[in-house]
């Protein structure tokens, strides 16, 4: 991926972004990484919002594209430092690493991406988008997103069904088991990052560096329980779905991807 890390970020356009998402998903393909598994779910949920943005969903639909632009632009960023061995945010250095490795299921390599991109880039990219206006204006678009992820959420628990068949023997294993994975779910994930964006709009500029790095370490502990998940069987549970989950990267991402120049879906766990 070394030649594709040059061109990744600072995108301008919501196309552009799905430019540089097809980029990456296609160099995976090629070099059978799982980096591709989030980039593939991102890209699902970034067609989802520019179609929510033509149908005029949003109250401000030119606000939404620039805070879509940045936002994706943290994630695309931070995986070209990676993919260069420079020094990323703790969160999204735990979700590369982690997808990079042997250990981790789809739904935990999906979910660390969605832990650092949701958690620790979304407040920040609506406090930079709300920088010279009042935050709360943003409020019900920030939280609109919401609805269109979740018209996304039988399509992809589907497709992670046909990539990872044992996905739901967690829950017979222990009940809780979901929760004791990730701990947050869409919904709250959100209104954590909302309460961030606030906290740093009614900050000075110049403490914006040091919050956030006091964040990304908290988000990384989330991120932390994700990757390495407490108790005995709920890791029995994880070792025997990752015997049988999928170890095709193409087959993977081609499912992943099924709908890839004509729809778009996304993240699938209200769990």
């Amino acid at each position: 991926m070394d030649s594709l890390s040059n061109k990744l970020g600072n995108a301008n356009t919501i196309d552009e972004v799905i430019n540089q998402l097809d980029q990456i998903i296609s160099m995976s393909n090629q070099t059978k990484s799982k980096l591709g598994y989030f980039a593939s779910l991102y890209r699902m949920v970034t067609i989802k919002v520019k179609e929510g943005i033509l149908a005029d969903q949003f109250e401000d639909g030119a606000r939404m594209e620039s805070l879509d632009v940045n936002f994706a632009n943290f994630y695309l960023k931070a995986l070209k430092k990676y993919l260069n061995g420079d020094a990323c945010s703790l969160s999204w250095q735990l979700a590369f690493r982690q997808a990079e490795g042997r250990k981790s299921i789809l739904l935990q390599n999906l979910l660390l991406g969605i832990n650092a991109h949701i958690n620790l880039d979304l407040g920040v990219a609506a406090a930079m988008v709300c920088r010279n206006t009042d935050i709360s204006s943003l409020y019900n678009d920030f939280m609109n997103i919401n609805r269109i992820l979740a018209s996304l959420v039988d399509e992809v628990r589907d497709d992670m069904d046909r990539i990872s068949p044992w996905i739901g023997f967690l829950d017979r294993v222990d009940p809780k088991a979901s929760k004791a994975i990730i701990n947050f779910s869409l919904e709250k994930s959100r209104n954590y990052a909302w309460d961030f964006a606030k906290k740093l709009a009614g900050a000075k500029e110049a403490e914006w560096e040091g919050l956030i790095k006091l964040h990304d370490n908290e988000v990384a502990s989330i991120g932390n329980m994700v990757a390495q998940p407490s108790g005995w069987m709920l890791k029995t549970g994880l070792w025997a779905i990752r015997l049988r989950e999928s170890k095709n990267i193409e087959r993977n991402l081609d499912l992943l991807n099924h709908n890839r120049f004509e729809t778009a879906t996304t993240d699938a766990f209200q769990l």
